[in-house]
């Protein structure tokens, strides 16, 4: 099955997602940064397993209830057989889950925009990789903070030699939320599946935040982290999965790295934050005060660059500088290059793809393999 493109470069993708239903934390995030810019617009759904809370959550947002399923495959058969069937399938489901359904959508001739990780085990990503490249569709991540515009601006500040050559790179990811084990509680359902190896896969906070924390140290940096040392620990009692990482990094020029990532500290909201320092400079980003970008010259005032600002090459402002943008904007940049990407029949190159899947899944592989050894590992795709 191959979607026929709506006629005319400014109609919107037509989205179908999968999962997001009611108690969802990110469901509501894809269909509101999906729908912001109208270069996409959501149909169709297989919101949850239960027909009755599918059905509801469609409704909530305006859609028709013969195309809210209960099943992902019954959903991907409807939508093909319709003449304005759904173009683009997203999946917000846990992790254990996304190998399959990404699978079945680009069988079926759907593109596909995947919550991070794509998959739960690194073999499944390199056979998803395998499957997208023979795929006449286009398959993205949405690792989000790659959509605000000071982390694009960071990169390119970086490619364009404006702190030298890269010497070292330092990515810190906080939160505090699983401080204690609510994953004993019935309600605490984001809890429970991030932290059953059944539902989430082979990582706790490495698979949930680490991998962002990599991905965007190797996305800014401009270079491929090549080996790794990592000390990944359970600190809460009872607890199956690892809810607190440190990682040692060399990048491919040598120059070396660190990763922290932790779930369990307490207090600690959201705090991403990363420093990419080369031979002339230093640049940092925080994700608590993402409308600046700070550059630090020796023997020089520190600059600060802010979102919105019409400086040369500033990628993807919203705003004049002074009027916040968050999370949801750069989310939506994320859906409004993938959606740009579909109709140019194009790549989309400032939306991770299955080869940053692949690299995030063997991140985590080796970051376990080099915890219980206690030793490097080399960050091979094996």
């Amino acid at each position: 099955m191959t979607v026929p493109p709506t006629s005319g470069l400014s109609a919107p993708v037509r989205l179908a997602m999968v999962g997001g239903g009611p108690g969802a934390f990110i469901g509501p995030v894809h269909r509101m940064a999906a729908e912001l810019d109208r270069k996409v617009e959501l149909v169709a759904g297989a919101f949850s397993r239960d027909p009755d809370r599918s059905r509801a959550a469609g409704a909530a947002w305006g859609l028709d209830p013969a195309r809210c399923h209960s099943d992902y495959r019954a959903l991907f058969a409807a939508e093909a057989t319709r003449p304005d069937g759904a173009e683009l399938v997203a999946i917000v489901t846990p992790n254990a889950t996304h190998f399959a359904i990404a699978s079945a959508a680009l069988e079926a001739g759907f593109h596909v925009l995947s919550d991070k990780p794509a998959t739960a085990t690194l073999d499944e990503a390199i056979a998803l990789r395998t499957l997208a490249a023979r795929a006449h569709a286009h398959y993205g991540l949405t690792f989000t903070y790659t959509g605000y515009p000071l982390v694009r601006r960071m990169r390119e500040l970086v490619a364009q030699g404006a702190i030298g050559a890269v010497r070292k790179v330092v990515v810190d990811y906080t939160q505090g939320w699983l401080w204690r084990p609510l994953e004993a509680e019935q309600d605490q359902k984001q809890a429970g599946w991030r932290t059953d190896p059944g539902q989430a896969g082979v990582g706790g906070c490495v698979a949930d935040i680490g991998v962002h924390a990599f991905n965007l140290a190797e996305y800014v940096a401009g270079l491929s982290v090549t080996d790794l040392c990592a000390d990944l620990s359970s600190i809460v009692p009872g607890r199956t999965l690892d809810d607190d990482c440190n990682v040692l990094l060399r990048f491919a020029n040598g120059a070396p790295g660190v990763l922290h990532a932790s779930q369990v500290a307490t207090g600690a909201r959201n705090g991403l934050t990363l420093k990419v320092w080369g031979e002339t400079g230093g640049l940092i980003w925080r994700h608590e005060a993402s409308e600046e970008l700070v550059l630090e010259r020796p023997g020089e005032p520190t600059a600060t660059y802010h979102a919105g600002e019409t400086s040369a090459g500033l990628a993807s402002p919203r705003l004049p500088a002074g009027h916040p943008q968050g999370f949801i904007e750069a989310f939506a940049n994320i859906y409004s290059d993938f959606a740009a990407g579909i109709r140019a029949g194009l790549p989309s190159p400032d939306v991770p793809g299955i080869v940053d899947g692949v690299r995030s899944m063997a991140f985590i592989a080796k970051a376990l393999e080099s915890a219980r050894a206690r030793e490097w590992r080399a960050l091979r795709e094996d």
